[in-house]
């Protein structure tokens, strides 16, 4: 679910420190726009963007908070040698504003975009403009078409990926497994023998929670999503997010049956919680948190759970807790990476606006932001060595291995009515114990027509 891709502890320092050093190698220090340095050294990456001093270009996304102060920290040598000014707002009701902005007649100039179900409902509306031949080509060049097919409706091309977030890991306590004398497990079967141990020990391996307000269920979706890109092809996957085979063929009935060997399995869960149903109850936020108090060893969630842990734990693979890749089940096929990101998409196609979305796109912006800490992004121009976070870097890592084979959250994919409602409904109830098929026949029988 996309909308969880944000709660990410910020480096304000650091962003204040890099709007210095940019502000002092490129910008004019004057109040007027004239862009006298230019032509100078530090401004040569953007002679590509000149000719649109004094312009404005305005960004609504989700971002905000110190978060978005790091990302107008991380354009602002761009906006200082090209003049371009950039009017950003970040703000809680983006999904719902955007939609009456634009039926307004107030769009942005560009949005980010995170659902790419939403980019294509704007896009079949006429409302998006395509991106630019340069925007094309520097995403192209710069990203995977794995992630490029998500902002490409009817053969158009609208826009570049901006930042990611990756979904299939496991975390652990690296010290709790030196003590054990467990080794982090590279397969699928190792995984389950693991679990095995752990159990035997007489310490439940797993902890888990799907509790989460309106949005209850939603890590479940994702377990089931990460389990499918394993027992199933690509190919598959895309034909379950988009209705091209029933919610409830039997690929996907053997999906959630293999997650339910780990999550419905009373010797397995809930570490530090209780039995299988306590996961309905447990909130997402302290799923993993038994981990650190020594009553469990395994919890599967996002990137972004690096910054759920208790103040003061140490996020690295000779830390307090770290995550390991969720083991392929099958690896000739590769390694299925779950994730999700936003997508920087253009209402309007004025020349500065054109010039903005290519260098969002570039390499240039991927590790200007990066360097500020906090960031990770698909972009292959991006230098790990800019990645100072263990979990963003490991992240990366995965992001650039051209074994990976990428996919978008699933749920995110799908009709509202789907993907955020009777899937996360569904799953609840499929915890509680209600029986595999029966909960995917009523998924099915509510995908609109």
């Amino acid at each position: 679910m996309a909308v969880f891709a944000r709660p990410r502890q910020a480096f304000v320092i650091a962003g204040v420190l890099g709007l210095a050093l940019s502000a002092t190698a490129c910008g004019t220090g004057d109040d007027d726009s004239s862009n006298s340095n230019a032509d100078s050294a530090e401004c040569a990456p953007y002679q590509d963007y000149q000719g649109h001093d004094g312009k404005e270009v305005s960004i609504y996304a989700s971002i905000r908070d110190a978060e978005a102060d790091l990302l107008q920290d991380s354009w602002q040598q761009f906006t200082d040698c090209t003049g371009i000014e950039i009017d950003y707002e970040g703000s809680g009701e983006f999904e719902a504003q955007l939609q009456v902005r634009v039926d307004g007649g107030n769009a942005p100039d560009i949005a980010f975009i995170p659902q790419p179900g939403l980019i294509e409902r704007f896009a079949n509306s006429g409302k998006l403009k395509a991106a630019s031949a340069e925007t094309k080509a520097m995403a192209e060049q710069n990203y995977p078409a794995d992630w490029l097919k998500y902002s490409t409706v009817g053969g158009q091309f609208y826009g570049a990926p901006l930042g990611s977030n990756v979904k299939s890991f496991v975390w652990y306590s690296p010290k709790m497994f030196q003590e054990k004398g467990w080794t982090v497990p590279t397969t699928w079967d190792d995984m389950i023998k693991l679990s095995d141990t752990i159990a035997g020990s007489g310490m439940k391996p797993w902890c888990a929670g799907i509790e989460s307000g309106d949005a209850t269920g939603w890590p479940a979706t994702d377990w089931i999503e990460d389990v499918l890109l394993r027992t199933q092809t690509p190919e598959v996957y895309d034909q379950w997010t988009t209705h091209g085979i029933p919610f409830n063929d039997p690929r996907v009935v053997d999906a959630v049956d293999r997650a339910g060997s780990i999550l419905r399995n009373e010797k397995y869960v809930n570490g530090g919680y209780g039995g299988v149903k306590s996961i309905a109850t447990t909130s997402f936020q302290e799923a993993g948190l038994p981990i650190t108090q020594d009553k469990c060893a395994l919890h599967r969630q996002a990137s972004f759970y690096a910054n759920q842990w208790p103040e003061g734990t140490k996020v690295a693979e000779d830390g307090d807790v770290f995550a390991f890749y969720f083991p392929a089940i099958d690896a000739a096929k590769g390694k299925p990476v779950l994730g999700g990101g936003e997508f920087t998409v253009a209402f309007t196609d004025r020349p500065e606006v054109q010039a903005v979305q290519t260098y969002l796109a570039s390499g240039e912006h991927a590790n200007s932001r990066a360097k500020l800490g906090n960031w990770v992004s698909a972009n292959n121009k991006l230098d790990v060595a800019n990645v100072a976070n263990p979990i963003d870097k490991l992240s990366v890592e995965l992001l650039q291995d051209t074994s990976s084979v990428f996919r978008f959250d699933g749920s995110d994919l799908m009709p509202a009515a789907v993907g955020a409602g009777t899937f996360w409904k569904e799953m609840v109830s499929w915890i509680n114990g209600k029986d595999t098929k029966a909960a995917l026949d009523a998924i099915e029988a509510s995908w609109p027509n």
